[in-house]
């Protein structure tokens, strides 16, 4: 099938292909590889995945073959995806179809790596072939222009048939593939798809897969909110109890049960939550405790008294830089990276504040350096927003700061250059 386009350039797409239709992709994708301009281009989303391979470099007539996963990992993948509790609805979906259409399933995880296969058994044994098995990779970086691949790079449903494959060895082949999110955050978990000779095409196929993939996410959807009935029902009675604002969410952040205070749909939760004292951006300071299936959340109420209001920078071993915090829900201690411990250290000498370009000069003295100094800042920030303010960069009002020096003053960061530092060793070399 062939459709002009814009500037007169015929698009040809493979679906329906005869030799006239193969010849034509077949000579658009030679005058791709030579960087010619030519009056004959494949469909707009096919047109662009060969774009992005032929920069990566992929040989059109390499082999479709891969180093495939070890079991173990192929296991382990398996366990680490959504996908995993999906299979039987998968199965019932798409499986039996497959097979009597004589093709196979294939699922795939966000790397492109296939997990699962199933279907007819004659077209299996084809696709040992062509590498389609368990562990395979079919990224497009890997395999070239597929529907696996570029469903992965596109993010949107894609059937790619026959010369439409940038790899040659593809080009008896029909896929169709649609990738599956996770409705809890919007996260990319895998790609479903239906592959099988070319002569098994119909152009139903990315409708059907598509539509399976989205029973999919509704599957995950439905599973969520049983999880959260039952959060609900073990959190209630214990906010009840509880004086204050507080939350139950769920692993995600999804809330459960509030009171105290206007509902949320979701609480940003830092990656590596645990149990006890956690400053929240939107929140502040809270106590975090461990619920089934979720996390209940309490906020400190006490404004300031809620903060760590005491600061240890502790520099008395160079490859031990920590900053411990205290305050009256508790201590905790944050390793420093050497920068992290000469910003600090200037805004313990400072305890003013100081501008971007005033830590800049006593860092790197360089005032102009300031771009690398704010986004430091901002790092640090992350693990220490509690105690840290802007505007100027201080350490906040109310909180108590104390430096603990090596044993010999001269010793202080020793390997840093920072000016603020190589002051204050000298300050101690005059001292002695």
């Amino acid at each position: 099938m062939t459709d002009t386009g814009s500037a007169g350039v015929v698009r040809v797409t493979g679906q329906g292909a005869g030799r006239q239709v193969t010849r034509l992709l077949h000579r658009a994708r030679e005058a791709r590889l030579a960087g010619e301009r030519s009056g004959v281009a494949p469909r707009p989303e096919i047109d662009a995945s060969w774009d992005r391979v032929v920069r990566s470099g992929i040989d059109p007539d390499q082999s479709p073959e891969s180093r495939l996963l070890e079991a173990d990992e192929i296991e382990l993948r398996r366990r680490g995806t959504a996908l995993g509790e999906l299979m039987p609805l998968l199965r019932a979906g798409l499986a039996s179809i497959a097979d009597a259409a004589q093709q196979i399933m294939v699922v795939t995880d966000t790397e492109g790596r296939v997990l699962w296969r199933q279907g007819n058994t004659g077209v299996l044994r084809r696709a040992h072939d062509i590498c389609l098995e368990e562990g395979a990779a079919w990224a497009e970086a890997a395999t070239g222009t597929n529907a696996i691949g570029t469903a992965l790079a596109a993010r949107v449903p894609i059937q790619v048939h026959s010369a439409e494959h940038f790899i040659r060895a593809l080009h008896s082949w029909t896929c169709a593939a649609a990738p599956v999110r996770d409705p809890r955050d919007g996260r990319l978990i895998g790609i479903v798809d239906i592959s099988g000779p070319a002569s098994t095409f119909h152009p139903a196929t990315l409708a059907l897969v598509d539509s399976v993939a989205r029973l999919a996410e509704g599957e995950i959807r439905t599973r969520h909110l049983a999880e959260i009935e039952r959060l609900r029902a073990v959190a209630a009675p214990i906010l009840c109890r509880i004086g204050g604002r507080a939350l139950a969410v769920d692993v995600h952040g999804r809330l459960a049960a509030v009171t105290g205070m206007a509902p949320v749909d979701r609480l940003p939760l830092p990656k590596s939550l645990r149990p006890g004292p956690v400053w929240l951006p939107s929140l502040g300071m809270c106590q975090v405790e461990p619920l089934p299936g979720g996390w209940l959340v309490r906020v400190d109420d006490g404004g300031a008294q809620g903060e760590p209001r005491r600061v240890v920078l502790d520099l008395s071993r160079p490859r031990a830089l920590a900053v411990h915090l205290t305050g009256p829900l508790g201590s905790r201690t944050q390793r420093l990276s050497p920068r992290h411990a000469e910003l600090l250290y200037a805004l313990a000498v400072h305890r003013q504040g100081r501008t971007a370009s005033e830590l800049a000069r006593d860092i790197f003295g360089d005032a102009t350096r300031t771009v690398t100094v704010r986004a430091e800042v901002s790092r640090l920030r992350r693990h220490l927003a509690e105690v840290l303010a802007h505007r100027p960069y201080r350490f906040g009002d109310g909180v108590e700061v104390e430096v603990i020096h090596p044993e010999h003053g001269a010793d202080l960061l020793p390997h840093s250059l920072a000016p603020v530092v190589a002051e204050a060793r000298r300050a101690a070399a005059r001292a002695t």
